[in-house]
């Protein structure tokens, strides 16, 4: 069974958040991810191995941030390939049988013309050249994620299709505003959500921004916009500064409650993203 037929059959669960649990395990404030995550292997394919313990079916590679445009700014651009490459084999490292390989793609840093100084065309090959990366080292699927401009998603789906036929999933990050839900461009979630499906998503939907309580309104107006799959990857509510220290105020199983109203609307594919971690994902796995 393909990832898209599991999805309709009987769902996915992803997995959650990433980075705060790089911190956990050792890595310094200040010091770049991606240099650090090349020199700790295994504590990279650990975090992956946790996830699938606790049930995922898809695990997310350590790659947000490893596009060569986004990688530019820390002086990495020569290092994309490697980074990329590494990434992915740490996943694949302790993937299983039934398990899938998700080729993590998350926003430049750069706004697109002529809000920014980059074209959508730099924005196509960047991505295209991050993309060849990830599907030459094992990837199952691509993820979009994080996406707060339309048209940065969009480039990042061209992208992709110049060097894989793979399945891409694409979310975007959503406000709730006195209007009802956009991103921070204006995006509205019909028009977004078909935008990308027209594009060539396979699964659409939202991750980030906002906690699982508003998220379950949001998985609502997005399952009823598109007959498409939907994917929907809440944080664990809004942090909060503590000490120095970003706290997430939704526990697990308020989390996984919530996750669990989403699933009845409809919505086959769920996960976490900021301040979830493998218990969020094993409480999630028994109730759904």
């Amino acid at each position: 069974m393909d990832i898209i037929e599991q999805a309709r059959a009987r769902g996915l669960l992803f997995d959650g958040a990433f980075g705060s649990l790089l911190m956990q395990r050792g890595l310094p404030s200040g010091v770049n991810a991606e240099l650090w995550c090349l020199e700790h292997p295994a504590i990279v394919s650990q975090i992956h191995a946790d996830y699938l313990a606790a049930g995922a079916d898809v695990i997310t590679t350590n790659t947000f941030g490893a596009s060569p445009l986004k990688l530019k700014k820390a002086g990495l651009a020569r290092q994309a390939e490697e980074i990329n490459r590494q990434m992915v084999a740490c996943a694949k490292a302790v993937i299983t049988p039934e398990s899938f390989v998700a080729g993590d793609i998350g926003p430049t840093g750069e706004m697109l013309k002529p809000y920014g100084l980059v074209s959508f065309e730099e924005v196509v090959a960047n991505y295209a050249e991050q993309a060849d990366y990830l599907v030459h080292s094992g990837v199952n699927l691509f993820i979009i994620e994080t996406m707060f401009d339309l048209n940065e998603a969009l480039a990042a789906i061209k992208g992709i299709q110049q060097v894989s036929k793979k399945p891409i999933f694409a979310t975007l990050t959503f406000e709730k505003k006195a209007t009802g839900f956009a991103t921070v461009m204006g995006n509205k979630v019909p028009e977004a959500m078909q935008s990308l499906i027209d594009a060539g998503a396979a699964a659409v939907g939202a991750n980030c921004s906002i906690g699982s309580d508003k998220m379950v309104a949001l998985a609502g107006e997005i399952r009823q916009a598109v007959e498409s799959l939907v994917i929907v990857q809440p944080n664990a509510g809004l942090p909060v500064m503590h000490d120095g220290i970003l706290h997430y105020p939704e526990d697990a199983a308020t989390f996984a409650a919530n996750i669990r109203k989403i699933k009845t609307l409809g919505v086959e594919i769920v996960g976490g993203c900021c301040g979830t971690t493998p218990e969020y994902v094993q409480l999630i796995r028994r109730i759904i």
